[in-house]
């Protein structure tokens, strides 16, 4: 008898949750990929966006890089190192990367070459070519672009609450700098670009 009400418990139970999940119901509504979607504090795309595009306008308009243009009578070459993070949160660097080639690209200031895991993949389809491809189409070894200079840098971040923990500021710091290839030289730096988030928690019991 227990066994038979335990299993029309559990019974009930499931149609319960069924009944209350089918209730339920998803929107999805498409928006410009430049839209500001802030649905929590953390970093999001648009502080992505938003730091690259700063950075490189910066780094373009620098005097040294004209200066090199000026000296050599050609663009300079750049590739995009590494960009740590040391938040207090998790950031896809990679994607800062990505963003950051593309700005270069689009830039018509500044040339750029792939990274160091893109040109081994390079390098091992021109030495497949020289085995399988015909002579008119192969490609040279050792006619790769050398970069002039290094763009890397960080994203840190300070993060302070009230003691409610219902009102904060959330800052991220994104530090970069371009440095010439041979000679280390630092031909540029940012250090001031930061984006600060003003944070208003409703509703938090503690």
């Amino acid at each position: 008898m227990k066994k038979s009400i335990h299993i029309l418990g559990i019974m009930c139970l499931a149609a319960i949750t069924g009944l209350f999940m089918s209730c339920q119901s998803t929107k999805v509504e498409r928006v410009d990929a430049d839209t500001v979607t802030d649905v929590n504090e953390y970093w999001n795309d648009t502080d992505v966006r938003t730091v690259c595009e700063t950075l490189i306008a910066d780094c373009i308009s620098s005097n040294r890089v004209a200066k090199f243009s000026a000296q050599y009578g050609r663009q300079p070459t750049v590739m995009v190192g590494r960009f740590y993070n040391d938040s207090s949160e998790h950031i896809d660097t990679s994607i800062i990367v990505q963003k950051m080639q593309a700005a270069i690209i689009n830039s018509d200031v500044m040339e750029f070459v792939s990274s160091g895991s893109q040109r081994e993949m390079l390098r091992d389809e021109v030495a497949q070519q020289v085995d399988h491809a015909s002579i008119e189409t192969q490609k040279a070894i050792a006619n790769e672009t050398g970069a002039d200079f290094m763009l890397f840098g960080s994203v840190k971040s300070i993060v302070q609450y009230d003691d409610s923990g219902k009102k904060g500021v959330r800052t991220y710091y994104v530090s970069a700098q371009l440095q010439e290839l041979g000679t280390t030289k630092i031909v540029w730096m940012a250090e001031n670009n930061s984006i600060k988030k003003v944070v208003t928690r409703k509703g938090l019991k503690l």
